[in-house]
Protein backbone atom coordinates (compact mmCIF):
# COMPACT_ATOMS: atom_id res chain seq x y z
CA UNK A 1 0.00 0.00 0.00
CA UNK A 2 1.19 3.39 -1.17
CA UNK A 3 2.02 5.81 1.84
CA UNK A 4 3.44 9.06 2.33
CA UNK A 5 3.30 10.38 6.27
CA UNK A 6 3.73 13.81 7.07
CA UNK A 7 5.13 14.70 10.81
CA UNK A 8 6.19 16.99 12.86
CA UNK A 9 3.81 20.06 12.54
CA UNK A 10 2.68 22.40 15.37
CA UNK A 11 2.31 25.60 16.98
CA UNK A 12 5.58 27.27 16.65
CA UNK A 13 6.29 31.30 18.06
CA UNK A 14 7.88 33.68 14.89
CA UNK A 15 11.20 33.24 14.68
CA UNK A 16 11.06 29.59 15.63
CA UNK A 17 11.97 26.31 14.10
CA UNK A 18 10.08 23.26 13.14
CA UNK A 19 11.12 20.35 11.06
CA UNK A 20 8.40 17.92 8.99
CA UNK A 21 9.31 14.59 7.91
CA UNK A 22 7.29 12.69 5.32
CA UNK A 23 8.21 9.29 5.64
CA UNK A 24 7.15 6.76 2.06
CA UNK A 25 6.05 3.10 1.59
CA UNK A 26 4.94 1.01 -0.97
CA UNK A 27 6.56 2.62 -3.84
CA UNK A 28 10.20 3.02 -5.69
CA UNK A 29 11.05 5.60 -3.37
CA UNK A 30 14.60 6.62 -4.79
CA UNK A 31 13.27 6.88 -8.22
CA UNK A 32 10.53 10.43 -7.13
CA UNK A 33 10.81 13.37 -7.11
CA UNK A 34 9.82 14.82 -3.56
CA UNK A 35 8.29 18.42 -2.83
CA UNK A 36 6.94 19.81 0.05
CA UNK A 37 3.92 21.88 -0.54
CA UNK A 38 1.75 24.07 1.31
CA UNK A 39 -2.19 25.05 1.49
CA UNK A 40 -3.76 28.10 3.50
CA UNK A 41 -7.54 27.30 3.67
CA UNK A 42 -9.04 28.66 0.76
CA UNK A 43 -6.27 29.36 -0.79
CA UNK A 44 -4.26 27.28 -3.55
CA UNK A 45 -2.04 24.59 -2.88
CA UNK A 46 1.64 26.11 -3.42
CA UNK A 47 5.54 24.40 -3.99
CA UNK A 48 7.63 25.29 -1.18
CA UNK A 49 10.42 22.95 -2.09
CA UNK A 50 11.51 19.85 -4.15
CA UNK A 51 14.44 17.85 -4.01
CA UNK A 52 15.89 15.31 -6.92
CA UNK A 53 15.91 11.71 -6.66
CA UNK A 54 19.54 11.57 -5.33
CA UNK A 55 19.28 14.59 -3.33
CA UNK A 56 21.85 16.89 -5.46
CA UNK A 57 19.57 19.73 -6.77
CA UNK A 58 17.02 21.05 -4.22
CA UNK A 59 14.96 24.44 -5.37
CA UNK A 60 12.86 26.13 -3.15
CA UNK A 61 10.06 28.71 -2.88
CA UNK A 62 10.93 32.28 -3.29
CA UNK A 63 9.82 32.59 0.09
CA UNK A 64 11.22 29.93 1.71
CA UNK A 65 15.03 30.41 0.21
CA UNK A 66 17.63 30.92 2.94
CA UNK A 67 15.23 29.42 5.63
CA UNK A 68 14.19 26.12 4.47
CA UNK A 69 16.17 23.40 3.83
CA UNK A 70 14.82 20.43 2.08
CA UNK A 71 16.55 16.81 2.44
CA UNK A 72 16.78 12.92 1.79
CA UNK A 73 17.34 9.98 3.21
CA UNK A 74 16.65 7.71 0.80
CA UNK A 75 17.46 4.13 2.83
CA UNK A 76 15.31 5.18 5.52
CA UNK A 77 12.90 6.67 2.77
CA UNK A 78 11.95 9.84 4.49
CA UNK A 79 12.44 13.38 3.00
CA UNK A 80 12.80 15.94 5.83
CA UNK A 81 11.69 19.99 5.63
CA UNK A 82 14.00 22.13 8.28
CA UNK A 83 11.98 25.45 8.81
CA UNK A 84 13.79 28.42 10.33
CA UNK A 85 13.31 31.52 11.12
CA UNK A 86 9.36 30.83 10.98
CA UNK A 87 6.64 33.91 10.26
CA UNK A 88 2.91 33.93 10.17
CA UNK A 89 2.82 33.69 7.04
CA UNK A 90 4.21 30.44 6.92
CA UNK A 91 1.08 29.36 8.80
CA UNK A 92 -0.85 26.50 6.82
CA UNK A 93 -1.00 22.50 5.99
CA UNK A 94 2.13 21.09 4.73
CA UNK A 95 2.03 18.20 2.41
CA UNK A 96 4.30 15.82 1.02
CA UNK A 97 4.34 14.71 -2.74
CA UNK A 98 6.25 12.16 -5.30
CA UNK A 99 6.22 12.25 -8.43
CA UNK A 100 8.39 11.02 -11.41
CA UNK A 101 8.56 14.13 -13.91
CA UNK A 102 10.84 11.78 -16.30
CA UNK A 103 7.88 9.64 -16.59
CA UNK A 104 4.74 11.38 -16.61
CA UNK A 105 2.09 8.60 -16.20
CA UNK A 106 3.49 7.17 -13.62
CA UNK A 107 1.14 7.62 -10.52
CA UNK A 108 1.76 10.82 -8.38
CA UNK A 109 1.05 10.36 -4.62
CA UNK A 110 0.26 13.20 -1.76
CA UNK A 111 0.20 12.47 2.06
CA UNK A 112 -2.08 13.56 4.02
CA UNK A 113 -0.43 17.12 5.48
CA UNK A 114 0.83 17.97 8.56
CA UNK A 115 -0.56 21.40 9.93
CA UNK A 116 1.88 24.22 10.86
CA UNK A 117 0.62 27.14 12.96
CA UNK A 118 2.50 30.59 13.76
CA UNK A 119 1.67 31.78 16.81
CA UNK A 120 1.63 35.44 18.21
Amino acid sequence: QVQLVESGGGLVQPGGSLKLSCTASGFDFGRYVISWHRQVRGKERELVASISYSGGVTRYEDSAKGRFTISRDNAKRTVALQMDSLIPEDTAMYYCYAERPSSPNTPKYWGQGTQVTGSS
